[in-house]
């Protein structure tokens, strides 16, 4: 797929449901990180992945996808993403070596 084509239905492919869900974007392996909350992960993504929007993930290159979280309802995600915003950098980086001790760029596997 070509990067700069937006991903259609959201972002997600005929056979991924759009759902909330909580992620984590960073530039590098324990780089910088953000922590977002969308109701469309691919297409949230692929929006960082471009530098659609101007703001902290654009200024610090943060384009991948190096942890995410499903969550329904949507209620939940919000919860879940003030709650790790307030958590220790350390903290976080577990929560991501957990599931991606390599720190690959998950994007690939939502579309």
């Amino acid at each position: 797929m070509d990067a700069r084509v937006k991903p259609e239905h959201d972002g997600l492919g005929e056979n991924v449901r759009p759902y909330p869900a909580v992620y984590m974007m960073s530039n590098r392996r324990h780089g910088t990180l953000y922590i977002g909350m969308t109701a469309a992960l691919a297409r949230r993504v692929w929006e960082h992945r471009e530098g659609i929007y101007p703001g902290f993930s654009q200024t610090y290159g943060l384009k991948r996808l190096v942890w995410y979280e499903p969550h329904d309802p949507i209620s939940e995600a919000i919860r879940r993403e003030k709650a790790l915003k307030h958590y220790r950098r350390d903290w976080k980086i577990d929560l991501i070596e957990a599931v991606n001790p390599d720190w690959d760029d998950l994007y690939p596997g939502l579309v």
